[in-house]
């Protein structure tokens, strides 16, 4: 991932249009007109050697020509021109370019490269900065910039749209303008060379001018960039997707459309959730939601009053409420009591709140006064259908006024059209969100409360592991790589349970026989009844062939079962393989659920991990979710809550709860599996019981592959590698390791034993009570860039401390990452700030990041002299008493 450069595509001084042109209706003549009617105040230079000026502006017949490098340049010339024009450009001193040209990825250079391909190889001596090819260009209406050849402009608002669909950005600008809706930047991506969601999303996340970020996505090429980009920039601002593509037809174009994989939508899902992302569904939900984000206070909690004057569109907005999974909101004594002060008598005196049709705007007002000084609600919902007894537009004054100085946010819903545009109107120039429909409003409301629920996920808290988990990779290594050298893609049953079994996960007790006379020999070890399964390396779904024999209770009954079921696989599948049966002894477990968990691999996100109700009707039932590993019990709750049976699990009636710490923890330990040994492409549990008792696996099948390398991982899992056991001087054993989401409560500990004095040269300021947010900002961070390593050591009483700490963040470019360190009051000069500042130091160099700094409290004279022994050195004052050290890590030139 990296920023570099995006500035000077972004926010340019001066740009050069490479094919600018006076053609009537030609990209040329559309870009320069588009660049110089907006209130960009750099030097806009044509580029066209067949004229002298374009526009009424002097022409340069090369980019060499130019008075000065242009920070930016827009090409819009023949595909085969565009790979020698980059290049120009960079010789030229220039870092970034829009290439608005389509068709590059399709035709070839001399040389048997695709011309995208040259372009790129251009591009990289300079780090030059490509947005597209095939794109319509970018605007940033805050600098006046419109570098593109849109037939609409964008007035500065705080939303960023990016879209690899030219034709929707066109689409939204025209909507944009007719609902006052203004943006800080407008961005055509169009096939994503180099520049990618990844790229604009880190920018976008650390714009200040930007409040909320919208996307259109077709596909997406770097899942861990991605991911790494929007779980940074949804913590703070709100992201919303839409996502095209969601079935296989529609797959298939966009991803002939972006030149992309498409991959599995449920993957696309389970990818947004985790990153914080809300998703929306159609082009009108995703204009209502930049309505909503465009003007939206945060939210404080998740129950709507509703105000109408009528009692259909109320109860149209109520059920769209509750089917969504809202809150309505009650109302309390005292407001009931100022509304019925203010209202007619026959009002309805409950949520919704209908103040009757005849309701002019001084109705409207006292209802909106009202409610909004409700603490029993969040947000307010005001609805107005129109009559021939009281203006809408008066309605809509009225309504503006009372919710001037509200704190909570105010959604509006004024139905009709041509009799209520004049109030709609009203609405967009005061800055308060308006809706056609109750059903869209409500919709907006559900935006807001799905993007708080996405960002308390980010900073949720995870239970730690019920038992200690401590999983035997050597000896599941083991069986895989046995099962590759013999040639298998899949492993026999028994060697699946053993690999589950390495992982802690509970299996049924299974042996293997080589004929039926085997069989009877270890059922008789085992005891009846047993369940007799055919075992073919050829044959995964066992069911299909008749190979499952239940409930078998002797030995006459296991060898009729036994020669029945060799003739139906013979018959069935008389290519495949048989090596003989399994044996197990029956689970009884009366009442259990029937679960499947798995993983499979998708092409754009790599590993997935699937739980959902299990059984041999699993497709048919379809009640699944997926989830991205590595998971925690908290995110493996969270995967569980999606499925339908979640609530079956949960108990009913007379029915017990299962075991959910148990379900949980397998959920996490096949997602660790699945993160440390790259060799297995699937894997299925199913079925899998649950009940109050536990867990248990009955079936299992895991497919293998020699691994391709790479990141196969859209979250970088936590790197147990950094490990390292550490001696204090006191003979103390402490070990030194990456910090955990889990480590929340043990940091919260160590924050508090920490002196008024540490906590000032640390925070630069008296910090003495750390909320829950601050807290879980520190211990869940994105491995991909940052790192914290703390020191941990045994308690008396079986649990751990925290003794110190040490993080690094980096900027996206790897250029350079900050460092801030803090050791316990009562654990210091044993050596511990010295190593865990070493330990940081070794990490970030062998990362390539080039330099690190720190800054440090003038009057903190050892942590100077600590920073100073380790190769740092002051290089000014980043404060009044602040210090900044610096100290190089690699050279540039070798990294």
């Amino acid at each position: 991932m990296t920023v570099r450069h995006l500035d000077k595509l972004f926010r340019p001084r001066s740009v050069a249009v490479i094919g600018a042109s006076d053609r009537p209706q030609s990209v040329g003549a559309v870009v320069m007109r588009n660049l110089l009617s907006g209130s960009f105040d750099g030097p806009v230079r044509p580029v066209n050697p067949k004229h002298r000026e374009v526009a009424g502006i002097r022409a340069y017949g090369d980019i060499a020509g130019l008075p000065e490098a242009p920070d930016l340049g827009v090409i819009c010339t023949p595909p085969a021109t565009v790979p020698g024009l980059i290049a120009d450009l960079g010789a030229r001193g220039g870092r970034a370019a829009v290439v608005l040209t389509a068709g590059l990825s399709r035709q070839t250079a001399a040389d048997g490269r695709t011309l995208q391909q040259a372009m790129l190889d251009a591009a990289r001596p300079h780090t030059f900065r490509v947005l597209g090819p095939n794109c319509v260009g970018l605007l940033s209406p805050g600098i006046g910039l419109n570098a593109s050849f849109s037939h609409a402009a964008a007035t500065p608002g705080p939303i960023a749209f990016a879209s690899q669909s030219g034709a929707l950005c066109t689409a939204v600008l025209d909507w944009a303008r007719s609902q006052s809706v203004g943006f800080s930047h407008f961005i055509s991506l169009g096939d994503s060379a180099d520049v990618d969601f990844g790229d604009v999303i880190d920018y976008l996340g650390a714009d200040p001018a930007t409040r909320a970020i919208l996307l259109y996505i077709e596909s997406v090429r770097h899942a861990r960039k991605f991911l790494s980009a929007a779980r940074a920039a949804a913590r703070h601002k709100p992201i919303l997707a839409i996502r095209a593509g969601r079935v296989k037809e529609g797959a298939s174009a966009a991803a002939s459309h972006t030149g992309a994989l498409a991959g599995n939508d449920a993957a696309y899902d389970a990818a947004f959730r985790r990153a914080g992302i809300v998703r929306v569904y159609s082009t009108d939900e995703l204009f209502d939601a930049a309505e909503t984000l465009a003007k939206m206070r945060p939210l404080r909690g998740e129950r709507l009053a509703i105000a109408t004057n009528g009692g259909g569109p109320g109860v149209l907005a109520t059920d769209a409420l509750i089917e969504g999974g809202g809150s309505l909101a009650d109302i309390s004594p005292d407001t009931l009591t100022a509304l019925d002060a203010v209202l007619p008598a026959n009002w309805s005196r409950a949520n919704p709140i209908d103040i009757i049709g005849d309701a002019p705007g001084e109705r409207y007002a006292a209802a909106v006064g009202a409610l909004l000084a409700d603490a029993r609600n969040d947000a307010l919902l005001v609805m107005h259908a129109p009559t021939a007894i009281a203006s809408a537009e008066d309605a809509a004054a009225a309504t503006i006024d009372a919710a001037a100085d509200a704190r909570k946010n105010v959604l509006t819903c004024w139905l009709g059209r041509d009799g209520v545009a004049a109030a709609r109107q009203r609405f967009a120039e005061a800055g308060m969100p308006t809706y056609d429909t109750p059903s869209a409003a409500v919709r907006a409301f559900l935006h807001m409360t799905d993007h708080r629920h996405r960002q308390d996920a980010l900073m949720q808290t995870p239970a730690s592991l019920p038992t200690r988990f401590a999983p035997a990779t050597r000896a599941a290594r083991a069986v895989i790589a046995a099962a590759l050298d013999r040639g298998d893609s899949m492993l026999s049953e028994p060697d699946a349970k053993q690999v589950l079994a390495a992982y802690g996960v509970p299996v049924v007790a299974t042996a293997v026989a080589g004929n039926a006379e085997a069989a009877r020999t270890v059922a008789d070890g085992l005891g009846y009844p047993i369940a007799l399964k055919i075992l073919s390396p050829d044959i995964s779904h066992k069911t299909d062939v008749g190979g499952v024999a239940l409930d078998l209770g002797d030995a006459a009954a296991l060898e009729t079962a036994a020669e029945d079921m060799l003739a139906r696989v013979a018959a069935l599948r008389p290519d495949a393989r048989v090596d003989g049966f399994t044996v197990q002894t029956m689970a009884r477990r009366p009442g259990a659920r029937e679960l499947i968990v798995g993983a499979a691999t998708d092409p754009i996100f790599g590993p997935v991990i699937l739980f959902g109700e299990g059984g041999k009707a699993v497709e048919a039932i379809g009640d699944r979710a997926l989830a991205l590993p590595p998971l925690n019990m908290a995110l493996a709750a969270d995967l569980i809550a999606q499925t339908r049976i979640s609530r079956l699990l949960s108990g009913y009636r007379d029915e017990p709860a299962v075991d959910l710490p148990a379900l949980q923890l397998t959920l996490v330990q096949v997602a660790q599996l699945i993160c440390d040994i790259p060799e297995i492409v699937e894997l299925d549990i199913n079925p899998l019981f649950a009940d109050a008792g536990g867990v248990l696996a009955l079936d299992a099948r895991i497919g293998v592959a020699a691994p391709d390398g790479g990141d196969r991982l859209a979250i970088k899992p936590y790197p147990k590698e950094l490990e390292e056991p550490f001696a204090l001087s006191d003979g103390r054993a402490v070990l030194l390791r990456p910090i955990r989401p889990e480590d929340e409560p043990a940091h919260t500990a160590f924050l508090d034993r920490l002196d008024e004095q540490d906590i000032r040269m640390r925070f630069f300021g008296l910090i003495r009570n750390f909320a829950h947010n601050q807290v879980a900002r520190l211990t869940q961070i994105d491995y991909d860039r940052e790192m914290a390593f703390i020191a941990t050591a045994p308690t008396a009483d079986g649990g751990a401390e925290t003794l110190g700490v040490v993080r690094s963040v980096t900027d996206p470019d790897n250029r350079q990452t900050e460092f801030a360190i803090i050791v316990r009051s009562d654990q210091k000069r044993q050596g511990l700030g010295r190593k865990l500042l070493t330990k940081m130091i070794d990490y970030c160099r062998a990362r390539g990041t080039l330099d690190m700094i720190g800054q440090i409290k003038r009057e903190n004279a050892g942590m100077r002299a600590l920073a100073k022994a380790l190769g740092f050195k002051a290089e000014g004052v980043a404060m009044d008493d602040v210090v900044e050290v610096r100290r190089p890590l690699n050279d540039a030139s070798r990294v």
